[in-house]
């Protein structure tokens, strides 16, 4: 009983560990800077990915992290409003009374190969009878190795404060071989939440 429990323990922690793929590789705050949700009103919420599906994909993961507040940037800038005019945007979101805004960019795609060797096994052939336990005949059996190909994704998050103009909070995060693009912002959300959480950045 003793030995199966351990055994349930280990497979648990196995299941958790495949479930979460992305994990903060860096991150930097303004020295003794906390935000608190609740007294927030509106903050922008950029994705800058390779297509503008998943961009809204990836706004929409991280606005519901925002207790309502979040303003993703695919409904708030419509196609006429240039989004190359420095000035004119940082006017915009001014004079629309952000507190701030967060955003999320696709960075690199890394790919690695690794080998995994095969192994040769020993295992009884004959233990049907008497003799064949007792001179313990052997056979060897092998498999052979394989290659695996894993994706890794570098995601950086960056927080602004759009009041005073500058960064607050920036972060890289790495995740290996995602499902979409949608598990990849759930889980870089997640994980980026939870690290403001610990740091004390950000208060509920």
């Amino acid at each position: 009983m003793k030995r199966h429990f351990i055994y349930f323990i280990i497979f648990g922690l196995s299941i958790l560990s495949a479930c979460n793929n992305t994990r903060i590789t860096s991150s930097w705050r303004e020295p003794d800077k906390q935000i608190t949700l609740s007294k927030l009103h509106k903050i922008l919420v950029v994705a800058m990915f390779k297509t503008v599906s998943e961009n809204r994909v990836a706004e929409d993961q991280m606005a519901l992290y925002l207790k309502g507040k979040g303003v993703v940037s695919y409904n708030y800038f419509n196609e006429r409003f240039n989004k190359n005019n420095e000035e004119a945007i940082r006017d915009k979101i001014k004079a629309d009374s952000f507190d701030g805004a967060i955003t999320m960019r696709l960075i690199d795609v890394d790919k690695e190969q690794e080998y995994t060797p095969g192994r040769i096994q020993t295992y009884p052939v004959s233990y049907r009878n008497f003799g064949g336990y007792y001179y313990r005949s052997w056979n060897r059996y092998s498999t052979q190795g394989y290659y695996t190909r894993t994706k890794i994704f570098t995601v950086e998050v960056n927080v602004f404060s759009i009041k005073e103009d500058k960064i607050i909070w920036t972060g890289l995060t790495r995740t290996m071989d995602p499902e979409g693009v949608e598990k990849l912002s759930k889980e870089v959300t997640k994980a980026v939440y939870a690290e403001m959480i610990n740091q004390g950045f950000v208060i509920e």
